[in-house]
């Protein structure tokens, strides 16, 4: 059975917070990129941690023993998130900026004065400013343009700014502010050709298609749970030889192994069994709606193929949405796109859609579709590089619709209705 509208509905009986009504009607969640709605496996999971009891790792008891048994069970159920070798491959913080941060400082120690870093405009601050940061002990950071046009990289200019000198390259999977798809693992063959590393910001990307570090060949991926329909928690994938040989900041009792040398005081394993859930969940998707036809024997047995299926699946049904939501948009007069717009470009973007409307501020818009019932986003969302460049603060920034999974064809055509019909002049183009 494919992923289709009718599909979604059956699943989107199991977010509880769906069901929520704005001034009589169904609510409308298109404010993913900031956060998605947790599966409800993921809440009774995590009452069911603190129900059962909790206890911190570690002890000889057999509680203390459950919460080990939560931590294995988190760190392998990401570990095929991300087809990681290893589950010891996999780092828990607090979210990925704090994680982001942790290992700048560690890799700072290991530069000298004069060393480069590659990051681009197209990021979100998470994945600069923790790189700018080290400028202060001699570091040279070059910062990356992105073609204004339809917001992506020239992969000629980035192959430029990396030089012998370039210890690391900072990379987004995808834009959280305009949806652009970085070819990641081309990337990743231009750091590695002069001896550099790779730290890919997948935190966008993660609920909307598969993870593979190892096609990718990146040596750093950093995702958020609380993104793909889980709890708060940040995930860093590392390579392991490269998690050893950093000179971690830790307590000195703490593990010299990875990678409890990166996890610094108690993680927060209430959050953790919410994250097995959430993966657990993606992977049920596929059992149910993957597409099995060319699948070898038992291989519906594999959690990482279940997961592949499941998220092959979702980004199939939301670029099906994406189209019909750039067709809309580009049928209203007064509302400009941001990022790639031709539906024929599918493939080169995930479902977050930004845009201007014209004469309004951005705040205006995203209040008014709230009276509505409709939750979307407004602002610049951490990606200092794209509003400066696309000088979006008089406008307030953009208005940013991200479509999920659970989203539904007459949700879209709810959001296109009411921004056709603002008061002021914004009507269908052509009228």
């Amino acid at each position: 059975m494919p992923l289709d509208s009718q599909a979604v509905k059956s699943l989107r009986a199991e977010f509880p917070a769906l069901g929520r009504s704005v001034n009589g009607r169904p609510a409308v969640f298109f404010d993913g990129p900031g956060g998605t709605q947790a599966h409800g496996s993921v809440i009774e999971t995590m009452r069911q941690y603190f129900t059962i009891g909790n206890s911190y790792s570690h002890g000889a008891f057999s509680l203390s023993r459950a919460t080990d048994d939560v931590v294995s069970a988190a760190r392998s159920a990401l570990s095929a998130f991300v087809n990681a070798k290893s589950p010891d491959e996999i780092v828990f913080g607090p979210n990925m900026t704090t994680l982001t941060f942790q290992v700048s400082r560690a890799f700072g120690r290991t530069l000298r004065k004069g060393d480069e870093i590659v990051v681009t405009e197209l990021d979100h601050d998470a994945n600069v400013a923790p790189w700018l940061a080290l400028q202060e002990q001699g570091a040279v950071v070059r910062e990356v343009a992105f073609r204004a046009d339809d917001c992506t990289l020239d992969l000629s200019e980035l192959e430029a700014a990396i030089t012998r000198r370039t210890k690391l390259v900072a990379i987004g999977y995808a834009s959280n502010a305009v949806g652009t798809l970085n070819d990641v693992k081309a990337i990743a063959e231009m750091a590695h050709a002069v001896g550099a590393r790779i730290y890919v910001d997948a935190v966008h990307y993660a609920p909307h298609g598969p993870i593979d570090v190892r096609a990718l060949d990146c040596d750093f991926l950093v995702c958020s749970a609380h993104k793909f329909f889980g709890p708060h928690l940040g995930v860093l994938y590392g390579r392991r030889d490269l998690l050893e040989a950093l000179p971690a900041y830790k307590i000195r009792p703490a593990s010299e192994s990875a990678p409890d040398r990166f996890e610094t005081g108690t993680l927060p394993f209430d959050a953790l069994a919410g994250a097995t859930a959430a993966v657990g969940y993606l992977a049920s998707v596929g059992e149910r709606f993957g597409d099995w036809s060319h699948a070898a024997a038992g291989d519906r047995t594999s959690v990482r193929s279940r997961l592949v299926a499941g998220l092959a699946a979702i980004r199939s049904y939301e670029a099906a949405l994406c189209g019909q939501l750039l067709s809309g948009l580009a049928e209203i007069a007064g509302i400009r796109i941001y990022g790639i717009s031709d539906a024929a470009r599918l493939a080169e973007r995930v479902p977050t859609v930004s845009f201007t409307v014209e004469g309004r501020h951005a705040r205006d818009v995203a209040e008014r579709l709230d009276a509505e019932g409709i939750f979307v986003w407004d602002g610049t969302f951490y990606a200092q590089g794209i509003a400066k460049r696309l000088d979006l603060d008089a406008k307030g920034g953009l208005v940013r619709v991200g479509l999920a999974h659970y989203s539904l064809p007459e949700e879209v055509s709810r959001l296109l209705e009411a921004l056709a019909g603002l008061e002021g002049g914004v009507g269908r183009a052509g009228r």
